[in-house]
């Protein structure tokens, strides 16, 4: 029976035609790997994905965490499910073997990881966050931190978090108020709140490894205005004592929880630094240890925000993509209507699929997540290739194509596929709109990636404002110097000759309108539409993502010719449909259009 998370045969054609993850195997961090340990991790994740969390995911929705003022209460299978995952290694599957760790490729982990967040995205949440927080500490962190709190994360006795946003700040991080005052002992009392924080309680594992943006005062008690004063620090629920047992409960109470509209299974925090509930040491203040140098902070934990940023993008992902699998189920088995040419009630209805405009909405989705998940795992490439490449150059071109690409990857994933669950309501009619079908939960949690790790206004001005122009356009020239590789290859297919001038018309489009945009100096409006240039950005960059899956498919006839021309089509549907919108969108912003600038709050 097919997956209903993920096409294994897709999967398996992205990592070995596409991105060709055996040629990792020769470098030697991955030596001792092969395509047969490879699909050994992959067949480890799609069991305990199918058997364990996927299950629960619709209990997850319907009886989400509840705080009854003094403990979370979650779903037994949660526990479970994640159990399951910890005792099979994959919390340490991309770790050094010094580590406890598989030494599996970022590209062969992600691919893994991509079936959890397609079978329960909430109960996920907590293996991802942990991941992530560990893979910070294990860049940023001393010895000591790695030893007391890393190991036990990569064991999966301690799960982690990030805590950036407060009540008052949202997402402009500058304005951050929580305090962290400087101790005799070299640790840190902090004081303040931290707001949407997911998995910032819970009683699934031993302890909680909050990481925790804060600041530290100057001499006069004040603190510094502006990112230049956030310092990182780990701030755990539970102290950890010199022999690694648990010690007494730190200073950090949950205030209560949010409910959002989707992403129920992750319980999402308000939390209270140092409100003096409990007092480590007698003393009120939650005790925290700094990470790296003081007022180094957001630089320390952008390394975590990156890894989520594309971990978000890849999660939206698989949303789409398991409602566009239970749409095209739901099409091939559901009977409907007859042609418009034949209207002879007394024949059969037909199954769904075989009318134009369904094909048309599941040919969108498959456009959509097939392309997505590929682009993401490109992204997962990069970093396999930032680490081990044999050339300092190769790695430096990895790490600028990885820069400008993480945007992309966060946010296209957050609006297209987040469409794709639109178009799978869609295609299942009224039940679509029902509880009793998996499509309208699918939809409510991969609403909230457009606003996971920064919105896609963040994302834009990250794209345009600093991206495109770093290092004097070096991560630009590289990613166009790729694409235009692509596009020659293209160009001498037949087949394939129109889709390599349409992709080469958008990228130098966008090479134009970007120089236009910064020709104007004003910064206010070349930035005025960032949201428009990264949905044109990303719009291109899916092209470029098919056009190369195209280059696999076009001679490939006999066995498996149909998955072939699938990719084909979606290929062509994406050409025909999609990329042209790119031309309207660099229209407005070449026109330097100011109307949204201009716009004053007295007018609404």
């Amino acid at each position: 029976m097919q997956s209903k998370i993920v096409s294994r045969r897709d999967l398996d054609f992205i990592l070995y035609e596409l991105l060709r993850a055996e040629e990792l195997t020769a470098r030697p961090r991955y030596a001792d790997h092969s395509r047969e340990t490879f699909n050994a991790a992959m067949d480890t994740c799609e069991r305990i994905a199918t058997d364990l969390f996927a299950p629960h995911n619709k209990k997850n929705d319907q009886e989400e965490p509840h705080f009854d003022g003094e403990k979370v209460h979650i779903i037994p299978e949660v526990k479970t499910a994640l159990k399951a995952f910890c005792e099979s290694g994959l919390m340490a599957a991309g770790q050094d073997f010094e580590l406890g760790g598989m030494q599996l490729p970022v590209l062969i982990e992600k691919a893994g990881l991509a079936y959890f967040k397609g079978a329960n995205v909430g109960t996920s949440s907590y293996p991802f966050l942990t991941i992530g927080n560990a893979n910070t500490l294990l860049k940023c962190g001393t010895p000591e931190q790695i030893e007391t709190f890393v190991k036990p994360m990569l064991e999966g006795r301690f799960f982690g978090t990030m805590c950036l946003s407060e009540p008052q700040a949202g997402s402009s991080l500058s304005d951050i108020v929580t305090r962290a005052e400087p101790q005799p002992d070299g640790t840190y009392r902090l004081k303040g709140n931290k707001m949407w924080i997911s998995a910032g309680e819970h009683e699934l594992s031993e302890n909680i490894v909050h990481l925790v943006l804060a600041k530290v005062p100057d001499e006069n008690g004040k603190l510094i205005p502006g990112v230049k004063g956030i310092s990182l620090f780990i701030v755990p629920k539970k102290l950890v004592n010199p022999d690694g047992s648990i010690g007494e409960r730190n200073d950090v109470v949950l205030a209560g929880l949010n409910h959002k509209m989707g992403y129920r299974g992750t319980t999402n925090c308000l939390l209270n630094f140092g409100e003096g509930k409990f007092r480590p040491g007698g003393k009120a203040g939650a005790v925290g240890y700094l990470v790296g140098e003081v007022h180094k902070g957001l630089a320390n934990m952008f390394h975590m925000m990156n890894e989520a940023r594309i971990g978000v993008g890849l999660g939206a992902v698989m949303l789409g993509y398991t409602g566009y699998l239970h749409a095209l189920e739901y099409a091939r088995e559901r009977p409907q209507g007859r042609h418009p040419m034949n209207k002879d009630p007394a024949q059969p209805q037909l199954p769904i699929i075989q009318h134009t405009d369904v094909k048309r909405m599941l040919l969108a989705q498959k456009s959509y997540v097939e392309g997505g998940l590929a682009l993401n795992l490109y992204c997962a490439r990069l970093v396999d290739e930032e680490r081990t490449a044999e050339t300092p150059e190769a790695r430096k071109q990895a790490s600028l194509l990885l820069d400008i690409l993480t945007p992309i990857a966060k946010s296209w994933p957050s609006q297209w596929c987040l469409e794709a669950n639109n178009l799978a309501i869609q295609v299942h009619g009224g039940y679509g709109y029902t509880r009793e079908y998996n499509v309208e939960q699918f939809y409510r949690d991969n609403r909230l990636n457009p606003i996971h790790e920064g919105t896609h206004g963040i994302q834009g001005l990250d794209l345009l404002g600093r991206k495109v122009v770093m290092q004097d356009g070096a991560a630009f020239r590289a990613l166009g110097g790729e694409i235009r590789k692509t596009i020659a290859r293209a160009g001498e297919v037949p087949e394939l000759a129109g889709y390599a001038q349409a992709l080469a018309a958008a990228a130098q489009r966008i090479e134009q309108v970007t120089r236009s945009l910064y020709a104007v100096g004003d910064l206010n409006k070349t930035l005025a539409n960032a949201s428009a240039y990264l949905e044109a950005f990303g719009h291109t960059m899916v092209a470029w993502i098919w056009l190369q899956k195209a280059l696999l498919c076009v001679s490939k006839t006999g066995h498996d010719e149909d998955f072939y021309r699938g990719k084909l089509q979606a290929c062509a549907y994406f050409f025909k449909w999609e990329l042209p919108k790119v031309h309207t969108q660099l229209d407005l912003l070449e026109s330097i259009d100011t109307t949204t600038l201009d716009m004053q709050d007295e007018w609404f």
